[in-house]
């Protein structure tokens, strides 16, 4: 052995972290994977092991010391060859601070306590199928490959905080870690990823916390985490910023999911795809509108919590259900439900509607019906159209009842004026009662005459057409206010 790694290797039964020279004090708030040392690769012998070493003694080719706990503790090293311990079963603890990895670290299969690898440089990490009885840290690391970490299981939480990862180019996944579980909390805060990042079918039983991380795969998915499981929190607050589509289709979140960053992503179907979820809260909050299309169509929401200020200009929701809206601008809301970029769904108004009546407002509710109808008929033939047209004049679909009355109205008075202007003849002047415009008028609009006055007089001149309108009128009124209170009253 060389004098730095008989250092090491007499410093193990007891744990002691063996120095090999200075490195970078980490410092929070430097940008990502700027505590890794950068000259690492320039090491001379003085600061170099054999990643074999490190190997033997995990896997025990030395004793521990009495009273004591054994442990690799490498602070400043350059460790050469590949740290590769595939199906072993590690009993100790391996630290390394501000070392420099020439090759990748492979896991891959095996059993370990904690592994801390903080501020340092390497190649790329892959852990695939490990169980760690602690957890894993790549803190403040600088990591230029993928790190692979599918259907591993660490007990105590998983650490990135401020790890930088920049995908190989032939592999789109920074970080690669379907079906995941983590015991205690995945803290990837102020990361940078250059690549997807994949959870798919994990399970996160103390939350998913990215705040501040940038996620950067321009084109494609940013962040893939289909059925995915968060307990307690999902937070994607602070700096947060998705440059790819995120998606969390059919994501059970048991908690809060918090989006108060940035997502933009235009050039993919969709730059927020939340369909099918579960979602007890969503804190949907950008700092600016969602650039592209956001989806949230058949996900269960407790509640919904966002702002008009920062909706998105596309937004599909149908089938979507939830059980209260939180936020300011509820009147806006009809504008809200009517997003959809793939035309309209009768859905988003009728819970929107429902929502309104468990909230009280009925008002409100009555004009998202009315706004339903009115974006349905867009969606019908010219006969629809027009009918449809004439029923929103009339009743306002059967919503605006009052309507009908005011137009009732309006025609009484028109054809009052004018008929007490230009009365019209009696049919038979010794039986006929005296001539009444207001009474005449209201019987003509009447499908059914009250007063008696129609069958007495006839309109003389031009007044006869005015008289066969106010009859046309009159059935139109009839007929339109039938319609809207039959749609109203209907059974759904």
């Amino acid at each position: 052995m060389t004098p730095a790694e008989q250092k090491l290797w007499n410093a193990f039964p007891t744990g002691e972290t063996v120095e090999l020279g200075p490195v970078t004090r980490s410092v929070v708030g430097r940008p990502a994977g700027e505590n890794a040392p950068k000259d690492g690769a320039s090491w001379g012998p003085e600061r170099t092991i054999r990643a074999k070493v490190i190997a033997w003694l995990l896997l025990g080719a030395r004793d521990g010391g009495a009273g004591a706990v054994p442990a690799v503790r490498l602070s400043g090293a350059r460790i050469t060859g590949r740290l590769e311990i595939l199906g072993g079963n590690v009993a100790h603890e391996l630290i390394l601070s501000g070392c420099h990895l020439d090759e990748p670290v492979n896991f891959s299969g095996s059993m370990t306590r904690t592994i801390r690898m903080t501020d340092c440089y390497l190649p790329g990490f892959s852990g695939g199928g490990m169980r760690v009885a602690g957890h894993l840290s790549l803190s403040g690391s600088n990591v230029t490959g993928s790190i692979r970490l599918a259907r591993a299981q660490f007990e105590s939480g998983l650490w990135l905080g401020g790890t930088k990862v920049t995908a190989d180019e032939a592999d789109e996944w920074a970080f690669y870690a379907g079906s995941l579980v983590v015991d205690s909390g995945a803290f990837l805060r102020n990361a940078d990823f250059t690549g997807g990042v994949r959870l798919v079918g994990s399970r996160l039983n103390g939350g998913l916390f990215l705040d501040g991380a940038t996620l950067r795969n321009p084109g494609k998915e940013a962040l893939t985490a289909d059925s995915m499981v968060v307990e307690d929190i999902m937070s994607c607050g602070g700096d947060f910023a998705a440059l790819g589509c995120v998606r969390l289709r059919g994501a059970r979140i048991n908690g809060t999911l918090s989006i108060n960053g940035t997502i933009r992503s235009p050039d993919t179907r969709y730059a927020l795809q939340a369909s099918h979820a579960e979602i007890r809260q969503l804190y949907l909050l950008p700092a600016e509108p969602i650039d592209g299309v956001v989806t949230l169509t058949h996900t269960r929401l407790g509640s919904l919590h966002d702002s008009p200020d920062t909706w998105p200009e596309k937004l599909r929701l149908n089938g979507m259900v939830y059980e209260r809206l939180i936020g300011s601008g509820h009147e806006r809301r009809i504008l809200w439900v009517g997003r959809d970029p793939e035309g309209f769904r009768p859905q988003p108004y009728e819970q929107l509607a429902a929502w309104y009546l468990r909230d009280g407002n009925d008002l409100l509710a009555r004009r998202t019906q009315l706004a339903k109808l009115r974006e349905n008929r867009r969606t019908q033939g010219i006969g629809g159209r027009v009918w449809g047209r004439l029923l929103d004049v009339a009743v306002g679909y059967g919503y605006r009842p009052w309507l009908a009355g005011v137009w009732f109205a309006l025609l009484l008075a028109i054809g009052t004026v004018v008929f007490s202007q230009t009365p019209p003849r009696a049919l038979k002047p010794a039986e006929s009662p005296d001539f009444n415009a207001f009474a005449y008028t209201f019987d003509l609009l009447l499908p059914l005459p009250a007063f008696g006055q129609r069958e007495m007089f006839d309109a003389i001149g031009w007044t006869q057409w005015l008289a066969y309108t106010l009859i046309v009128l009159g059935w139109v009124l009839a007929t339109a206010l039938i319609a809207g209170a039959t749609r109203i009253l209907r059974p759904t």
